[in-house]
């Protein structure tokens, strides 16, 4: 106050501290005859102007000044302030109010013992009111705020529908779409009669996620066509080798025109927006155009593994980044019944990642769906070997398995003697040479599955690498398939 009345600024030379520790510290409290009083202390006068006398309950008792039973006398009449403020749409005032309430209940909870029968009814007078008080804060888009106030609620109220539905709307708000769904949820599963009114949340969390999603997409599109356009310095097709092969320089024209004024980086982060696109339309179920996402992601990606090499870190990275949107392709294709396109993208998937559980587990699924009875039994036989959680899952796909298999006969009019002599020739028996092709076909097939248990169980340690949504494509199968069936 002495430096502002000197027009100074106040702050300067201050340290922070008491009178005593400045004299300990540094001999001087910066002024001298203040260091006189230090010193030699005396009584302080305190000079004080009437303003005005008023009656003695005329004026705001703060809740310190308040008895037990003055503060619980209050509580209602806060509560009834605060629904008329709301009426008026005065919805900050009514906050201020609901928010005072429950902090006059709390001072009288907290000299309760815990689990008595006081401290549990003044717990459940609280309630209405944080709950008002997050209503006001939703119309205040104040929206952190409520989803903090209504988890400290569910946390001793875990059966409080109406926390979770304003706490859902509060993760709706601010883009929370897995929060918001789990909340909404779970307000269907504590009242059933909620059920039509949590259907409409989750349509319109849906419609907005969606336009979020398309709004996101054309504004990073146009950023990055700003950034990549560049004025031709020079002319295509120059620099080529002139005794190139038309297919490859046809090659070369198509990668550069999708390459063109790109680097490495932007290509990159190419790869991740497509990703992103072809998972939202996973679960849209638009699988045609998931798929066209997920190839063009791919394209990139072999692009720059070419431009790095056969070896290397950069081409092992480039390897992982790919390989769950080759996944996500094949279930793409999977949906769209295109099994023989799944099978010869799983072999190669399978010759370079052996111990891949989703990637056999796809193979298996396109072939039973080919009705290749032999081939999908000896996928889903090495599935449960490499990991013997998926058993339900497996005996319930051979069960379906057989089940298509057997209604296929059916319509082709086959009787039990036309499939043995299909299967094992005219004399209804194998051979000794097709038993002894066989034995060693299963001394290969059983070196192959102790090579891919092996590698399978490293495989599970590097799962965390792939894609979020084709993560939850092994957990869903079961469910799935149910539905298929």
């Amino acid at each position: 106050m002495r430096l502002i009345a000197e027009g100074k600024d106040p702050l300067e030379g201050q340290r922070h501290m008491c009178g005593m520790g400045n004299l300990f510290h540094y001999h001087s409290t910066g002024f001298s005859d203040l260091d006189e009083l230090m010193k030699n202390p005396q009584p302080l006068i305190f000079i004080m102007e009437l303003l005005q006398v008023g009656d003695p309950m005329s004026y705001h008792r703060e809740s310190w000044m308040m008895e037990k039973d003055e503060k619980l006398t209050t509580v209602p009449l806060l509560h009834m302030q605060g629904n008329a403020l709301v009426r008026q749409r005065q919805f900050r005032e009514a906050a201020s109010k609901y928010k005072e309430a429950v902090l006059l209940l709390k001072t009288v909870q907290s000299r309760e013992m815990p689990g008595d029968v006081d401290y549990i009814s003044l717990g459940r007078m609280i309630v209405p009111l944080q709950l008002n008080y997050c209503q006001c804060l939703l119309e205040l888009e104040e929206y952190y705020e409520v989803v903090e106030v209504t988890t400290e609620l569910l946390h001793k109220h875990k059966d409080c529908v109406k926390a979770y539905y304003k706490r859902a709307k509060a993760h709706a708000a601010v883009w929370n779409e897995k929060e918001a769904r789990q909340d909404f949820n779970m307000v269907a599963q504590l009242d059933i009669t909620l059920a039509s009114l949590v259907r409409k949340e989750l349509k319109l969390l849906s419609e907005r996620m969606k336009e979020k999603y398309w709004e996101e997409k054309e504004q990073f599109w146009n950023k990055l066509e700003r950034k990549g356009s560049r004025p031709d310095d020079e002319e295509e097709g120059e620099g080529g080798d002139e005794a190139a092969d038309e297919g490859t320089i046809r090659e070369t024209r198509v990668e550069s025109s999708k390459t063109e004024g790109k680097d490495w980086q932007q290509m990159l982060r190419l790869v991740m927006i497509l990703q992103k696109e072809g998972n939202f339309l996973i679960k849209e179920k638009q699988f045609q155009e998931a798929s066209e996402k997920f190839g063009e992601a791919l394209e990139y990606v072999e692009f720059l593994q070419k431009k790095a090499g056969e070896q290397g870190e950069d081409w092992e990275s480039l390897e992982k980044v790919g390989l769950p949107l080759i996944l996500n392709l094949s279930q793409c294709k999977l949906e769209m019944k295109e099994n023989q396109e799944v099978v010869e993208l799983m072999n190669k998937v399978l010759r370079k990642h052996k111990g891949n559980l989703k990637a056999l587990y796809q193979r298996a699924q396109a072939h039973a769906a080919l009705c290749h009875q032999d081939e999908a039994r000896r996928d889903f036989e090495r599935l449960e070997k490499l990991d013997p959680k998926f058993k339900p899952l497996v005996r319930q796909e051979l069960k379906s398995l057989g089940e298509r298999v057997r209604s296929m006969h059916t319509s082709q009019k086959k009787t039990y003697w036309d499939l043995t002599q299909d299967r094992w020739g005219p004399g209804g028996s194998k051979t000794n040479a097709e038993a002894k092709n066989e034995t060693k076909q299963n001394e290969v097939d059983e070196n192959a599955e102790e090579k891919m248990i092996t590698e399978g169980e490293k495989a599970k340690n590097q799962t965390g690498a792939e894609d979020e949504s084709e993560e939850e494509k092994i957990k869903d199968c079961g469910e799935k398939q149910d539905e298929k069936v």
